[in-house]
């Protein structure tokens, strides 16, 4: 409605506009110039999207909450197996307590080796896994630094090398805990005297001689920390399943007591008749030891003997002979290589290869 208001004059009556025609069964919403004046239709409407906006917001957040659930339960998921992850890593090296390793072994009760660092001792543990426990005689005593040399052993890996398990440090007990290799050292099986029952083939010959190679390279050269070996003989090289070699007792020096404070390989180490000039001479110990050493192995592959039990034989001249002869090959005199034959092991008649005999010779005598 429209007030019109006159001064000095009466009102007007009230005008309703033409256009609006008010009507009791109508539904239409009439706008009278107030707000929140609706129908009766229009009131269920303003409901029915009230209730419909709800209802989204409810799924919505139905929605959120399942997806935060599934995000958490992914992580802590995750997350277990991470630390499954880490326990399984540090499952592979740790520490073992002295009664964890004394049932291990039923007490110490079979022993697989004897040298001079200490005896090994075959075991199982828990999980079933065979091992092999070193008891060592002579090793730091200081917890510190007994854990800080062998942390670093245990972080060298290779295929040639025997994988360290573990270690034990109770008081003046100073354990190192291996895998156990299948087959033994390679003394068991490449001196086995005169006869044909169990020799050691050429092809595995060849194959333990180059891959021990490998093995010493990565000391030497490859690996984070420069391990000089300083024992290698056959009784430190073990057999695998399919006779592949692994160097065991690697790292022992830095494991043994030092004579002097500085120096970390002061004391003589090694075994008579495989150890390197240098030990004697008090010249500086280098890698070089071990290739020496190496050097005698090699010859022991090809012969099937000591070299040590070569003079005690009668056999010193054919050592010399053997000098000689790789000397003249490698000044192209034309020779007959068949002078192998008389220095590889009678065990293996005449199956092996000529030529990979010659350049293992002729590498030892280098």
């Amino acid at each position: 409605m429209y007030f019109k208001v006159l001064r000095n004059t009466r009102v007007s009556k009230i005008e309703e506009p033409k256009a609006l025609q008010l009507s009791c069964n109508s539904s239409v919403v009439i706008d009278m110039g107030s707000p929140n004046l609706y129908a009766k239709n229009g009131a269920k409407t303003k409901w029915v999207y009230f209730y419909a906006f709800i209802a989204a917001l409810g799924l919505i957040e139905i929605l959120f909450g399942t997806l935060a659930w599934c995000f958490i339960y992914s992580n802590g998921r995750n997350a277990s197996l991470v630390e499954q992850g880490y326990k399984l890593m540090g499952s592979q090296f740790r520490k073992f307590t002295f009664k964890e390793l004394r049932k291990a072994t039923q007490n110490f009760k079979e022993a697989i080796g004897m040298g001079g660092s200490g005896a090994v001792y075959k075991g199982k543990l828990e999980d079933e896994r065979a091992i092999a426990v070193k008891m060592l005689k002579d090793a730091i005593q200081g917890g510190e630094e007994f854990w800080a040399e062998v942390s670093i052993i245990g972080r060298i890996y290779h295929m040639n090398l025997v994988k360290l398990l573990g270690f034990c440090s109770d008081g003046t007990n100073k354990l190192l805990v291996s895998e156990f290799v299948k087959n033994g050292s390679l003394d068991k099986h490449l001196f086995i005297g005169d006869t044909s029952k169990n020799v050691l083939g050429w092809n595995e010959r060849f194959k333990i001689a180059l891959e021990t190679a490998r093995g010493l390279a990565y000391l030497h050269e490859e690996c984070l920390e420069w391990v000089i070996h300083c024992d290698v003989k056959p009784e430190n090289i073990l057999l695998g399943n399919d006779f592949e070699p692994k160097i065991a007792d690697f790292g022992l020096a830095k494991l043994s007591k030092r004579g002097a404070i500085g120096s970390s390989i002061s004391l003589i180490r090694g075994t008579r008749g495989y150890m390197a000039p240098e030990w004697a001479s008090n010249l500086p110990i280098t890698a070089k030891v071990d290739v020496f050493s190496y050097g005698i192995v090699l010859l022991e592959i090809v012969k099937g003997k000591r070299v040590s039990d070569w003079t005690m034989e009668g056999e010193k001249e054919s050592l010399d002979k053997m000098r000689l002869l790789v000397q003249m090959s490698n000044e192209r005199y034309e020779i007959d290589e068949s002078w192998i034959c008389y220095f590889v092991d009678l065990n293996l008649g005449h199956s092996f290869h000529k030529k990979q005999a010659k350049a293992m010779v002729e590498i030892a005598l280098s």
